[in-house]
């Protein structure tokens, strides 16, 4: 399938824009430049029954998350979605992330509890998935005085988010704790340094390029070595039987189509279930196009409702 004329348009655009491209920048020009795409593209003035800023103790300090309750939230302790944002670990925010947020909250009834992980270069493997196993671990504790049901909580992401949310899963299996009920898994960098059809293929003009790809490992974990732990390339875990249920979307433009999809194999195999929503003419990340995309919002509501089927009853 071609790629979708809409998006196509929007691309054909944003490829003729001068100026650096993201590999070029420094990280603090990068997230600069990320925020004015989410501010440009993405949802905006989304109604929600709630917000609050918390901190949670992490490994390397206090951890800022935003708590999202739904417009038709009642009184009893709600599901939780415990939600890692993307950015290649250097870029994004709970800030970048606010709006999808906002849209999940509300369209799978869930609370949502928005991580602001640490970011590399300033912080760099493996500080992003401590503090978000770190998160995990301290929303399940602390579920009844967050309004949250500890016996349904699920766990995701988008991009480097999506794999963190992953590994995270594995962690928790681990460790015994916390019990993860569901992953969503959107787009999810499952094996840093890989290499696929779809890297190659998709390697410039698609939205995330594959010299940008680099940039971000580069800053997040330099040592080629440390990049086969499985806490940074969930895909090469030796055993992933025992894992919770997981619903992932994937892109058919997107040069991380192909880890994701080998990643949904491997859960399989291991037995554990799995939905994979492939957009066949869409790019990575494609969701936080809502300003230009239908399928933007599209995609949302039916993640969404994945994670609401999720989290409907306790099962573990």
């Amino acid at each position: 399938m071609p790629l979708d004329p809409l998006l196509k348009a929007f691309l054909d655009q944003a490829n003729a824009q001068p100026g650096p491209k993201m590999w070029e920048l420094t990280a603090p020009e990068a997230r600069q430049t990320f925020v004015a795409l989410m501010e440009l593209a993405g949802p905006k003035d989304v109604p929600i029954g709630k917000t609050e800023n918390i901190t949670i103790p992490g490994p390397g300090g206090d951890i800022p998350a935003r708590v999202y309750t739904p417009v038709a939230a009642g009184g009893d302790a709600l599901p939780a979605l415990i939600y890692f944002h993307g950015g290649g670990w250097v870029i994004g925010t709970v800030e970048t992330h606010d709006g999808l947020c906002r849209m999940f909250a509300n369209e799978s009834g869930v609370r949502v509890i928005s991580v602001d992980y640490r970011l590399a270069p300033e912080h760099r493997f493996p500080a992003a998935i401590e503090d978000a196993y770190a998160a995990a671990a301290w929303v399940e504790a602390n579920a009844a005085q967050l309004g949250v049901d500890p016996n349904r909580i699920a766990v995701g992401g988008d991009s480097a988010g999506g794999g963190l949310a992953a590994a995270v899963c594995q962690m928790a299996k681990a460790k015994g704790a916390p019990r993860i009920q569901f992953q969503l898994l959107l787009f999810p960098v499952t094996h840093v340094g890989g290499d696929t059809p779809s890297l190659n293929e998709f390697a410039s003009g698609y939205f995330l390029e594959r010299k940008g790809l680099d940039w971000f490992y580069d800053n997040y974990i330099p040592d080629v070595a440390a990049r086969e732990d499985v806490r940074v390339s969930p895909l090469l875990a030796e055993d992933v039987s025992g894992l919770p249920p997981a619903y992932m979307v994937v892109g058919g433009f997107d040069p991380l189509h192909d880890e994701g999809v080998r990643y949904a194999s491997r859960l399989r195999q291991g037995g554990v279930a799995v939905t994979v929503n492939d957009y066949s003419d869409m790019v990575h990340c494609f969701f936080y196009l809502q300003a230009v995309l239908p399928q933007a919002l599209e995609m949302v509501k039916t993640a969404s409702a994945a994670v609401r089927d999720g989290l409907a009853k306790s099962t573990r």
